[in-house]
């Protein structure tokens, strides 16, 4: 009533209210994304304002694109997009953990239990839960060669999700490469160091890794070789351009003479610096049949891709910043400014270097390179859609296979994790918590639930069933998941379903936090200053 009294435009939600509308969002935004777990989900239809369609099983992707209007569920789909942000997955994951203690906790707070009493139960039950996940993880020890078939068993786990079975395991070879390509010993992994290029050519199944890189453009000249074997490559930021004077200056001349030897100076700078590099060439390549091939970040302009061509040097002009520091990971060699000091210790190496022209698009591609750091997946698709499903399915296997050496250990998948630690909240935390907050830890234990009953919802499955026959099975003591084809119990180790440890921890620690927040609101007051005039 005050607030009636200070803005009586303010628009109020009072308790019961206010909390509803906090759980009927949660609700809401759980219900959109149900269907997408695992990997009998559903694809969502995304469709824009100007009728362009965007095809994505990719709760991320969802999340970013979907217009949602209600301030809460924004507030929870943020929390999720912070998730895939920090560990690469786990979105859907989130949104649906969340929605189920939003609403177990209705079931109480409607028979009239506080929400704090049960905000209580729920931080005791995630600590727990924390430790129990310490004891639960699968250890795995990378050291200097890593296990390729447990990288592999979590890549294929989370690319299984986002598309069908024989790409996603053909993909999954792709990505645990790309991984351990760029991988250094004693250096934390960068993702950026892994090109992805995407090509609008032929079928999904084409999709492959190439040890080596893939540039978006092509050579500028027609008289430059479009394919050529063992080539030195020089991986140069200098301009070979004419460039004017910073400086305003006029220039007279009298005779014919003098006009021809202002040309020759101004073009003698730029000649020069070409010549060093012909000179370089004929150095390194006399008496053999390698080639040269000149990459650079700057421009080259008509004149100086002339004398390049004659002198047999292939040239490609204006690459990308960041495709500069992978060329020298994938091919050795060091990135030049300069053109006075060129050593053939400066020159990379590649076996083959060739144009493909696909329409009015070039690439060139630089493969059968020595020992690479740097590497491209060429992503291959019919259509647009295709790609970005691909892309999005790519990106998280890179980040599941960078998660699992950074934590050295794997979490058993299959929502084998979720039924075991229900059980063990129910059968032992449960009894150490005094009074009323136990059931915040009841809660909490059912709805980690949400994600086995969700994957059998989706495989088609009686979710009571399943439940009954996993909750079975943990009683007498077997680790056991779903196996959404039957749904009959499975050993997740046996079939190589795992999870990354990383992301499994930081839904359990984020979803309840926000739950709490929510939970914690009894009153919704819309009185902010850009509120619409009085009328």
């Amino acid at each position: 009533m005050s607030l009636r009294v200070l803005n009586p435009n303010a628009e109020v939600l009072n308790k019961s209210a206010a909390l509803h509308m906090n759980i009927n969002a949660a609700k809401g935004l759980q219900d959109v994304l149900k269907t997408n777990l695992g990997p009998k989900g559903t694809i969502k239809m995304l469709v824009g304002g100007s009728g362009d369609i965007k095809l994505t099983k990719d709760g991320n992707t969802l999340l970013k694109e979907m217009q949602i209007q209600n301030p809460t569920a924004i507030m929870i789909a943020r929390t999720a997009v912070a998730q895939d942000d920090i560990s690469g997955d786990g979105t859907t994951s989130t949104v649906l953990f969340i929605g189920e203690l939003m609403k177990q906790s209705e079931r109480y707070i409607d028979e009239g239990m506080h929400p704090r009493v049960l905000v209580d139960g729920f931080e005791i039950a995630k600590r727990a839960t924390l430790q129990f996940i310490e004891k639960f993880k699968t250890p795995v020890v990378m050291g200097s060669e890593p296990d390729k078939e447990i990288l592999k068993m979590v890549a294929r786990t989370t690319v299984r999700t986002k598309l069908h079975e024989a790409l996603a395991d053909q993909l999954t070879d792709i990505v645990v490469n790309a991984v351990l390509c760029i991988r250094k010993p004693e250096e934390a992994i960068d993702l950026f160091m892994v090109e992805i290029m995407h090509m609008r050519h032929k079928f999904d199944a084409d999709t492959r890794l190439v040890e080596g890189l893939v540039l978006d453009h092509g050579s500028r000249h027609p008289d430059m070789k479009r394919r050529a074997e063992n080539c030195y490559i020089l991986t140069a930021n200098v301009s070979l351009e004419y460039e004017k004077s910073e400086v305003n200056s006029g220039f007279f001349y009298s005779n014919a003479e003098q006009r021809e030897a202002m040309v020759l100076a101004e073009r003698r700078q730029v000649d020069e610096r070409v010549r060093k590099i012909i000179e370089l060439k004929n150095k390194v390549c006399s008496g053999n049949d390698n080639n040269f091939v000149v990459i650079n970040q700057k421009g080259i302009d008509p004149p100086s891709l002339d004398l390049l061509a004659r002198a047999g040097i292939i040239a490609l002009r204006r690459a990308k910043r960041r495709n500069m520091e992978r060329l020298v990971l994938a091919c050795g060699g060091e990135a030049v400014n300069s053109v006075d000091d060129l050593t053939p210790d400066c020159l990379g190496w590649a076996g083959l270097v060739y144009e493909h022209v696909l329409g009015e698009e070039k690439y060139t591609f630089v493969e059968n390179v020595k020992n690479p750091h740097s590497c491209t997946i060429l992503i291959k698709g019919p259509n647009d859609h295709t790609i970005a499903q691909i892309k999005d399915a790519v990106r998280d296997g890179l980040r599941a296979v960078k998660n699992t050496i950074e934590d050295e250990a794997v979490i058993l998948g299959a929502g084998a994790f979720e039924v075991a630690a229900r059980q063990y909240l129910i059968n032992e935390v449960k009894k150490t918590v005094q009074g009323r907050a136990q059931l915040g830890v009841e809660a909490f234990a059912d709805a980690l639930l949400v994600v086995p009953k969700t994957l059998a919802e989706n495989a088609g499955l009686d979710t009571q069933d399943v439940i009954i026959s996993l909750k079975g099975e943990h009683e007498r003591g077997n680790v056991v998941g779903l196996n959404h084809h039957t749904g009959e119990p499975i050993d997740p180790q046996m079939e190589g379903i795992f999870d990354n440890y990383s992301v499994k921890r930081q839904i359990i620690n984020s979803g309840p936090v926000i739950t709490s927040q929510l939970l914690l609101v009894d009153e919704v007051i819309r009185a902010g200053r850009n509120m619409r005039k009085p009328t």
